[in-house]
């Protein structure tokens, strides 16, 4: 069998997905008139930092990932997004399928960080795959998908908005330790707050009257 090629022909957002989930349109070539049955895949997607430019702005809330600037040539290196397998119903010489891949807001996760800091444009992507295919003219055959395969993307920073604002309109997230989050109930209850940015708020200003006061 000829080697498998893959490529990413584009990506959009699920809108009835219960959580955010991008939906990666894959290309798959077997060779003109490979008989394959199916294909078992495991594709690691992962950001490559390195083959874009940032503004100042992007550079500067990239920090908390890569450091300073002047540190990216040693430490913009590749971040990961996300695991995830698909099986592709068989098909002859060619096909086209749809690679699901949930993804997160959590503020603590390096990617959406990435994606969080960037103004505009695209993130550069890179997908790798590996498994198994089933092949044969007459039968099984079960042949590795080669190790090196791989596909390179350019996901545009507006579908990654869109997929964020659509389970989280005008909003944020961020994950806190259970210890942490019951102190927060508490200060709730006690100052009698309706909601949690109210919550914020109120610690915000009680932070910004004590730091007004260790002024004078």
């Amino acid at each position: 069998m000829t080697g498998l090629e893959f490529s990413c022909t584009g990506v959009r957002t699920d809108p009835y997905a219960a959580g955010p989930t991008l939906v990666f349109r894959l290309r798959i070539a077997a060779g003109e008139g490979v008989r394959v049955h199916a294909l078992v895949l495991h594709c690691q997607l992962r950001i490559e930092p390195a083959r874009r430019r940032y503004g100042p702005g992007e550079a500067e809330r990239l920090g908390v990932l890569f450091g300073e600037r002047s540190r990216w040539p040693g430490s913009l290196n590749p971040v990961q997004l996300a695991q995830v397998s698909l099986t592709v119903p068989g098909f002859t010489g060619s096909t086209e399928a749809d690679l699901v891949v949930p993804c997160t807001y959590d503020m603590d996760v390096a990617a959406t960080r990435y994606f969080h800091a960037l103004a505009d444009g695209e993130a550069p992507l890179l997908l790798l795959f590996s498994g198994a295919a089933f092949t044969g003219p007459g039968g099984f055959e079960v042949q590795p998908v080669p190790w090196d395969r791989e596909a390179p993307c350019r996901l545009p920073v507006r579908v990654w908005r869109d997929m964020i604002e659509q389970h989280f309109p005008g909003c944020g997230w961020v994950r806190l330790p259970r210890d942490t989050m019951d102190a927060l109930l508490e200060f709730r209850s006690r100052r009698g707050l309706p909601s949690w940015e109210a919550t914020m708020r109120a610690l915000l200003d009680d932070s910004a009257v004590a730091a007004e006061g260790s002024l004078r």
